[in-house]
């Protein structure tokens, strides 16, 4: 679509900016590693998925909104199959997108060989809005081919794509903040988004918190699936972030990379 990167590269910056401003003013925990370092390796990250992303492009000629437009010319899928207006479609899609990534979010944990691709971000020590953004190569890769063989099987249209992979980045962003949030906007906000506090306990070094809160943009998958917990048991001041394991290698990009191959 004409503009769909730099529409997407303007909201990520934007909103970027806003939460890293937002948490500096009004962080929730003490920081535990330099500021600097993670944030090079995490930026790292974000920069070599791109060029992952880049390279998936030569192999696939259609990425997810490429898939999308495809699929509607075509004439693939559900939506490609239905005569709905598209102020009834484009909320639906975003919402069954949604789910998809929930559930995706789901496999990479329970699957060994894709948790060891995904405990890359969860060894982040810290929690801030750059872990958002701190995945490995890989996993960007796997999930990029799960958005694609949907775009396909649900024909959704290119400007719902495009509106979720937005929504999906900024509410990532927010929910990986430090950022300390009243009580009251926290429960309130909780019944439909994930909040950083909500998701903060995924990142717990327990197996049964880490278990939990899986959603990255509504909150209501975990509710209905079982998996949603409130609150870490030691408190979000007390309780410790990343792996069962710490130690100050998370924060270098070569170790990370090589964490989902090694023995650890």
């Amino acid at each position: 679509m004409e503009n769909e990167t730099i529409i997407r590269l303007a909201v990520f910056g934007g909103l970027f900016a806003v939460f890293a401003l937002a948490e500096l003013f009004a962080p929730r925990r003490s920081r535990s590693q330099p500021l600097g370092t993670r944030w090079r390796t995490n930026w790292s990250f974000a920069v070599l998925n791109t060029v992952a992303l880049r390279l998936l492009a030569f192999v696939l000629p259609l990425l997810a909104v490429g898939a999308a437009l495809d699929a509607e010319a075509r004439g693939w899928g559900f939506f490609n199959h239905r005569s709905w207006p598209l102020w009834v479609e484009i909320p639906l899609a975003i919402v069954m997108l949604d789910f998809l990534i929930w559930l995706q979010h789901l496999v990479m944990h329970k699957v060994p060989y894709l948790w060891r691709l995904h405990r890359v971000h969860h060894a982040d020590r810290d929690f801030d809005v750059t872990t958002a953004i701190r995945f490995h190569p890989v996993e960007i890769a796997l999930s990029m081919l799960w958005k694609i063989w949907w775009a396909y099987v649900l024909g959704v249209a290119a400007i719902a794509v495009v509106l979720f992979e937005i929504l999906l980045n900024g509410t990532a962003m927010f929910n990986h903040s430090n950022l300390k949030l009243p009580l009251g906007l926290d429960a309130v906000l909780r019944r439909v988004l994930v909040t950083p506090d909500m998701h903060r306990v995924h990142h717990s070094v327990h197996r049964e918190e880490h278990d939990s809160n899986y959603g990255f943009s509504l909150s209501i998958w975990d509710r209905m699936m079982g998996t949603y917990r409130a609150q870490p048991k030691e408190g979000h001041d007390d309780m410790t972030i990343g792996l069962q394991w710490q130690d100050d290698r998370p924060s270098q990009l070569g170790w990370a990379l090589k964490l989902p191959f090694g023995r650890e």
